[in-house]
């Protein structure tokens, strides 16, 4: 088991007066050597914390002093300090075995955590549960946590994890809900597998076994040009059509019985099908927003300041790895590409040039119609474009901004004029850098670096004082 690290230490905060310093390893708190972050945090938050802690090659007591529930402030290099609890599923589906060679080794590493669960919001299937799991989830009252389930019939589930454990690990959901752990759950469809009437048994099934779960998306396969796996194939705009209805279908019965919808369909399949996304009350607050579950109605609404819309946007697929706060996505944004170490400051933009906003070509779809009013024509209040960029690096389906690498914007931005001022989404970014290791400084045109919600992109947008400068 590896100790957390010292990443920063806040001026005048406890753990300053007490002498922390970045770099320093704290072996134990207490006497007790934390597993993860969630332990470290109830560590800390008890008062006068006493800390054994490593520097260089010589072992120090410091007693940090504090009330209980104060914050010790310090940061820590990573969520989990014992060993990660990997996957042992092999799903046809699964997109770390459709990425290409040579990207960074902790992006192929498949977890099957329930702690990165309840702090990143990273989907479990429970294969490797156990009932100490179960003891110290409702112990420590770990909730929310988040369930792959995919199919609700044993043998499809196993045939599609390719464990035969999965015929029978959604007993532990059982067992979490029975314990009043807050639980949301995801079907990844797959065309030909999942989809159809196996979907229709699912939603039955989610319904008559687990009518407690809080929600359940339905998510499209993700598929890049790198998969080998023959049966995987992308959903056509009929098979895309078809999710919807038979979600919304759902969703009715839902509302009748338990009075709430529990089932959603993700944007993408309203964008592959071609059809409107849903009004913005009909995502009942937006519970899995950051799985795709109405982010572009919530996007929209946030833009135009109807109401209070603020969520965490995780920093892409790969939420948890080198980039991610330990305190898990719901943790404040300490600056663009959150994480370990010091905020990635914005570049400043160029001079009076149109304003260019980079996305994905899903992001694209859902930005048109946001900004129609600004965007470049006649009449238009400001110069305002936007610049879908092809995933061409991972090819296939991916058409998600936060799966966008720096080559491909890299490349799109070198045929772009000089001058403009280029706004770039943070969730692109895990401390400065795209998945495949591009930096924000390599890119050939200078970027500001904005948070993806509508919110902070109004505030982008919104003229300048005068005499201020970006």
């Amino acid at each position: 088991m590896s100790a957390p690290r010292v990443v920063s230490v806040a001026s005048a905060s406890p753990a300053a007066l007490a002498g922390l310093q970045v770099g320093d390893e704290i072996l134990a708190i207490g006497g007790r050597a934390p597993r993860d972050v969630i332990e470290y945090r109830l560590l800390v938050d008890e008062a006068d914390p006493e800390l054994t802690v490593r520097r260089g090659h010589e072992e120090l007591e410091v007693v940090a002093a504090k009330e209980a529930g104060q914050a010790l402030g310090v940061e820590v290099s990573s969520a989990v300090f014992d060993r990660v609890r990997t996957c042992d599923n092999h799903c046809e589906f699964c997109f770390i075995y459709q990425l290409p060679k040579g990207m960074r080794r902790s992006l192929y590493l498949k977890d099957d955590d329930y702690r990165l669960s309840f702090l990143y919001g990273n989907f479990t299937t429970l294969t490797r549960f156990t009932e100490l799991d179960l003891e110290r989830v409702v112990t420590e009252g770990l909730s929310p946590l988040f369930v792959s389930i995919h199919s609700t019939e044993p043998e499809l589930r196993a045939r599609m994890l390719r464990n035969e454990r999965g015929a029978v690990s959604l007993r532990w959901l059982r067992a979490l809900l029975d314990a009043g752990i807050e639980v949301h759950g995801q079907v990844v469809v797959c065309p030909g597998v999942n989809d159809g009437a196996a979907l229709e048994a699912t939603m039955a099934g989610i319904l008559d076994e687990y009518p407690e779960m809080a929600t359940v998306a339905c998510v499209p396969l993700g598929l890049s040009r790198y998969s080998t796996e023959s049966s995987m194939r992308p959903h056509s705009a009929a098979e895309a059509g078809a999710v919807v209805d038979l979600v919304e279908q759902w969703q009715e019965i839902a509302l009748e019985l338990l009075g709430r919808r529990l089932v959603y369909a993700a944007d993408e399949y309203y964008l592959m099908a071609g059809r409107p996304f849903p009004a913005a009350a009909h995502y009942d607050g937006f519970p899995q927003h950051e799985n795709g579950i109405g982010m572009a109605r919530a996007f929209e609404a946030a833009f135009r300041g109807d109401g209070d819309l603020a969520f965490g946007v995780r920093p892409g697929f790969f939420a948890w790895v080198e980039g991610a706060p330990a305190e898990g996505y719901r943790a404040p944004r300490r600056g663009v590409g959150a994480g370990p170490g010091p905020p990635h400051e914005p570049h400043p933009g160029g001079g009076g040039g149109q304003v260019c906003l980079i996305t994905g070509e899903y992001g694209a779809a859902v930005l048109g119609p946001v900004l129609a009013p600004l965007l470049d024509g006649p009449g238009a209040p400001r110069p305002v474009r936007l610049l879908p960029v092809a995933n061409r690096f991972f090819g296939g389906t991916i058409a998600v901004t936060g799966l966008l690498t720096g080559t491909d914007v890299s490349a799109a931005l070198a045929r772009e004029p000089a001058g403009d001022r280029y706004l770039l989404p943070d969730v692109c970014l895990s401390n400065g850098r795209f998945l495949d290791g591009v930096a924000v400084e390599e890119l050939p045109r200078p970027v500001e670096v904005v948070p993806s919600d509508g919110a902070s992109l109004a505030q982008a947008l919104a003229p300048a004082p005068a005499g201020a400068r970006r």
